[in-house]
């Protein structure tokens, strides 16, 4: 089911994913969503940097990443939006877990001129100060939540790789933690296996005493490589070809703990004093 605002998510709504993108929760933590959908559970996935920009006047690095997924033209940019929520209804059915899209717009949209122009500054980079109003935005939409609903869990990325509107929602899910919520970071994935030692050098960086916590998910494993391949435009991108995804997700999922036919996902949790 989607929902169409912050308003609509219910008490039955125990566990809350945020995504920076359309793909983001699904690549890292499809496993756990079908382990909680077969549980009984109702996950919801908020993808927050869902918007569509207000202009047809991309900017020259937009307009890159746009081609790179496959979307050109005037309307490129519609085009690719309308494309990636088809993508993610459908990955979402198969999951049998509710969605809603909030209209911030990616970060390769924000601006004028444009606060990214580079895959330096989009990824690695230092988040652009005019991104706090959204941060601020964020947070005050989603602490109103967390005091609607005080039981529910928070799952965010924890920033690996350092994409700026994954380094957002790191800090607005900190924010919610600092105020009483259950918060579990995801790893973000292939941003986690693209560089040796990335996760290590967040955990560093970020210095929130944080400890891991799994989740088995080995049943589900083929299920979460299914319900990835659906974001076809983000395939070659990410991961080069369809193939790969799918030996990238088997190796890190395994590699986790490496024992016999496990599969896991790992999050991390603010460690109990």
């Amino acid at each position: 089911m989607r929902l169409t605002s912050l308003n609509d998510i219910q008490k039955h709504h125990r566990h809350i994913f945020l995504a920076p993108h359309y793909d983001d929760v699904v690549y890292a933590c499809g496993g756990t969503l079908s382990v909680q959908v077969s549980s009984g559970l109702r996950p919801l996935v908020v993808t927050v940097f869902g918007g569509a920009p207000t202009t047809d006047t991309l900017s020259p690095f937009a307009q890159q990443v746009q081609q790179q997924t496959g979307f050109g033209g005037p309307n490129s940019a519609q085009a690719a939006i309308e494309a990636r929520r088809q993508e993610d209804t459908q990955a979402l059915d198969l999951l049998q877990c509710d969605n809603l899209w909030l209209d911030y717009q990616d970060a390769i949209y924000r601006g004028t001129p444009a606060y990214y122009n580079s895959n330096a500054e989009l990824i690695g980079g230092d988040v652009n100060p005019a991104d706090a109003e959204i941060e601020r935005q964020l947070v005050n939409g989603l602490l109103e939540l967390h005091n609607r609903l005080p039981d529910t869990v928070w799952y965010a990325p924890l920033g690996i790789g350092r994409h700026v509107d994954h380094q957002i929602l790191t800090s607005v899910a900190d924010t919610l933690a600092q105020h009483g919520a259950k918060v579990y970071f995801y790893e973000d994935f292939p941003y986690v296996v693209r560089e040796q030692g990335s996760l290590e050098a967040r955990l560093q960086e970020l210095d929130l005493n944080l400890e891991p916590t799994l989740v088995e998910m080995s049943e589900m494993l083929e299920l979460r490589i299914e319900a990835s391949e659906i974001y076809k435009s983000q395939i070659q991108s990410n991961f080069g070809s369809t193939e790969q995804l799918q030996n990238m997700t088997r190796q890190y999922t395994h590699n986790i703990r490496p024992v016999e036919t496990i599969y896991l996902e790992r999050y991390w949790t603010y460690r109990r004093h």
